[in-house]
Order: structure tokens, then sequence, then C-alpha cells
């Protein structure tokens, strides 16, 4: 049966669960935990999605996120490529590190997401590897309650809705979350209620736009830096060989930060590229970074892009 089309829609919410493979552990130490940190970090600053709330178990994570323009799908598939290489390369080990594709449920914001919260910070106590939720260190729950700042979880969102007074708030929440300590697992936190995707009642079904057309393709696994190069040369007329001299022109200049940045996008990282490119890697990294602020204030940049992403993907996988 074929799938149902992606539902995505600017600022759209989706509780997303991605778990290992067969159940087996995706972080053995700190290490794995603040290295996930980065990428989901990173993914944000790229993407411009907001993350809601979050639980790192041992087995698999939790997340509460808000897209912006960039679909879920490729959000989420840049993360777990990244750290899947990452984890296996630490590991010495291969193979699949998620269990298939991720799980993500679009919810009603205005109706679920407290209650969603509550349940995905109160992970842990279920699990009983603690007693509070207080005492896991690696939920966004302490953001809430101001006792540690990650500038990369949104937490105004919400706390403005128990007071405009800051303390207040945290306090506020802290009361609701204890409340719902002892609450068994919720299913449809995990299946949904309407189409086994989304979480809301009638009315929020028929506000939802469905996207039908498909966004650029993201590749299943990380793509040859040296084909993306080729193809790209293709299409600007130029030899890929005047992309690693010494000379300094704007075009192969913009090309190579073009190159960067759909490799990157596509699992591979900004060091390959410096190194393939043989170019200093902040300065690369700069380039892109200005790259990515023009898409986003510049309609026609960005139509621009994705006309390139188009036309090169087509052919590297004809």
């Amino acid at each position: 049966m074929a799938r149902k089309p992606r539902i995505h829609f600017q600022n759209a919410f989706y509780h997303v669960i991605l778990r290992g493979n067969g159940g087996q552990t995706i972080f053995f130490e700190e290490d794995d935990y603040r290295y996930f940190e980065k990428l989901l970090r990173e993914g944000i600053q790229r993407y411009g999605h907001r993350l809601h709330g979050y639980c790192w178990m041992p087995n698999h994570v939790h997340m509460v996120i808000q897209v912006a323009d960039v679909p879920l799908s490729k959000i989420m598939q840049n993360l777990s490529f990244r750290y899947t290489r990452w984890f296996n390369h630490r590991q010495q080990r291969i193979g699949h590190l998620f269990q298939g594709r991720y799980k993500a449920i679009l919810i009603d914001e205005d109706q679920y997401l407290w209650e969603l919260l509550r349940y995905i910070h109160l992970n842990p106590v279920r699990a009983r590897l603690v007693e509070r939720p207080e005492d896991f260190r690696w939920s966004a729950h302490l953001c809430y309650l101001g006792k540690i700042a990650q500038e990369w979880v949104t937490t105004d969102w919400v706390l403005p809705r128990f007071s405009k007074q800051a303390k207040r708030a945290r306090k506020k929440y802290e009361a609701y979350v204890l409340e719902g300590i002892g609450e068994e697992r919720r299913l449809e936190f995990h299946q949904g209620n309407l189409e086994g995707r989304i979480l809301g009642d009638d009315e929020f079904l028929q506000s939802i736009p469905l996207q039908h057309k498909d966004p650029p393709k993201i590749f299943s696994q990380p793509i040859d830096l040296e084909q993306l190069t080729e193809h790209c040369c293709k299409f600007f007329g130029i030899a890929p060989e005047q992309l690693k001299t010494r000379r300094r022109t704007r075009k192969e200049s913009r090309i190579r930060t073009l190159i960067a940045l759909l490799y990157s996008e596509n699992s591979g990282t900004l060091q390959e590229a410096a190194e393939f490119f043989q170019r200093d890697i902040s300065t690369l990294s700069r380039q892109v970074s200005l790259l990515l602020k023009q898409t986003q204030a510049d309609e026609q940049k960005k139509q621009e892009v994705e006309k390139i992403k188009t036309v090169v993907y087509t052919k590297m996988q004809a």
C-alpha cells in the first residue's frame, strides 16, 4: 500500500519518536547525548524549526518540533544519518542504529501541547529511571524550571500561558507536571486519533492543508561528494578541477558554497567538503551560513537554489 502524502505546513507541531533498532541502546555515555544535542542545535540553526520539549531515553528519544519552511522529513533524516555515522564510528560498528522511519504525530497545538509536554517530561518517571522529573538531566523539563539554559529549546511559547511573570509561570508549570505523575502510557500520543498520524478533532483535520508536492528529494544514504560536484559542475558548465585551484573567482566560490550546502543537507559534513575542495573550514562555513541566510531572506534566491537542487538530484538518481 502506498504511503499517504506527508503533511507539512508552516508552524505545524509534531510529536516525534526515534527508537533504537530492535530496542538497542543509542546513548551509552554523556558524550553520546552531547553530540546528539550538538547535531540537533546545528539543525535548528540551519532549518529554522523550534524544539519545544524533548526527552533522551537510553534507547529512544521524544521531541516536540514546530517546523518552519523545511519539512520534518528533511530535518529528521539529517539528524538521524549524521548521528548514526558518528555513533557507528565511535562504537566500531556498522548497520542501522534506528528502527526504520521515525514516528511523527501531527498534533493540535491548542488542544494537546501542554499535555504532550507533560507526558514527555514524565517519561523517565514512568520508566522508573527517577522518582521525580527534575532528577532526570536529559529532558527539557529543567529548562522549563529555569535550572539550565539551552538556547535551542523554546520555552517562551508555553510558559507565558501559565503566567506572564516568569517565576510564577515556572511554578505553575512545575505543579502541572507533577499532577501528571502516575499517569499511564497514553496511546494517542503514539498513534494519534485520526488516520494514525494526527492528534486532534475533526475541525483540526479539516483545517490542515495537505502538501502533495514533494520537496527536492533527500537521499536515503549519504551522497558521494565527488558525484555531487560533477553534476553541479555540469549544471554550471565548468570543470570540477576548477573548484580545487587556488584561484579566487566569485563564480567558483559560489559553486563550492552551494555544493557544500547540498552535501551537508544530505548527511555530509562541511569539514569533509573543505578537505575535498582544499579550502579553510572556517571560511567555507561562513559562506554556507551566508547562503542559508540569503535563501531565508530572499525568495528569488531560495527559488534559484531549489531549482538547482531539483535538476542535480534528478540527474544523480537517473
